[in-house]
């Protein structure tokens, strides 16, 4: 069944409800990133980011990349491009956010390129930027 999608639609919304310190060590391991940002409370506060941890930026389009898989399907992101205004720090509540911003066919598919965001709780972006993704025929 093909989706019913129109310029200016409003993606469901996403949310981790609050991010967690212990998968940041794992993440950092996986990835093996020294960065003692994602780990070391202390380190954060000697350079003066406060007491929390700060997530990893991959981590974060993971998210919104979660809602565009909810949304559209697995297997239907073509492209993601974002910048990082802000960060996202341990136990932050975020939820990613897209409207579709234009539509367009490929041969026989539909592409729909979405503004992309990751917005905080307090209502600033961590991350900003846009998706295209195949829409289900």
């Amino acid at each position: 069944m093909a989706m019913k999608v129109e310029v200016g639609d409003t993606l469901p919304p996403w949310t981790m409800e609050s991010v967690c310190p212990a998968r940041m060590r794992t993440v950092a391991a996986i990835l093996r990133d020294p960065n003692p940002v994602h780990w070391d409370r202390g380190f954060v506060a000697s350079r003066g980011g406060g007491d929390r941890v700060i997530n990893q930026t991959p981590v974060n389009v993971g998210y919104i990349a979660n809602m565009l898989m909810a949304w559209a399907g697995p297997g239907t992101i073509r492209r993601i491009r974002v910048e990082f205004p802000d960060a996202v720090f341990e136990g932050d509540r975020v939820t990613a956010r897209g409207v579709v911003r234009e539509l367009s066919r490929e041969g026989d598919l539909t592409l729909a390129e979405c503004d992309v965001w990751l917005e905080k709780e307090d209502g600033r972006r961590a991350v900003e930027g846009f998706a295209l993704v195949v829409l289900p025929s």
